[in-house]
């Protein structure tokens, strides 16, 4: 596995992991272009790809203008192994190291991504107009976790 940030040259294969998931699916794929993909890794934002056989096989961005986790997922065919973890961590590092102070999300109720949030130390805020529940993470949180984790590990 080969994790590294994601470029242009990547959107097809972020698009391909996105189109692959069973939860969370776009109501209109059409609202995420390639453009999308462009102007949250070059100028909102960064992403980090993992690569298995040279394959895009999970993504995550995150839209720092906003403070906004804009996508994480991994191919179901790579489920369980730790990707989405690694992407997520890297991410957060990433932002909070940027000066970002809050991130927050949304995802679907019920859903293994609300799952995945609440165990990494997302804090539920609310719900959206959508339905959707809405995840705060603040830095000094986020980095209590980190500490403990690693003393977990010691």
């Amino acid at each position: 596995m080969l994790f590294r940030r994601a470029t242009i040259a990547d959107i097809a294969g972020m698009s391909r992991v996105r189109m692959a998931v069973k939860e969370n699916i776009l109501s209109n794929p059409d609202l995420v272009t390639p453009a999308s993909y462009r102007e949250m890794i070059e100028e909102k934002g960064a992403g980090w790809v993992c690569e298995v056989d040279q394959a895009i096989v999970g993504f995550a961005i995150v839209d720092l203008s906003d403070a906004n986790i804009w996508a994480l997922f991994v191919d179901p065919n790579h489920d369980k192994k730790g990707i989405g973890r690694k992407l997520h961590d890297l991410m957060l590092n990433y932002s909070f190291e940027q000066g970002t102070d809050k991130l927050w999300l949304s995802t679907g109720p019920g859903t293994r991504a609300e799952s995945f949030y609440r165990k990494a130390g997302w804090q539920q805020t609310g719900v959206t107009k959508s339905g959707e529940i809405r995840f705060e993470m603040e830095r000094g949180d986020y980095n209590t976790i980190i500490a403990v984790s690693r003393q977990s590990t010691l």
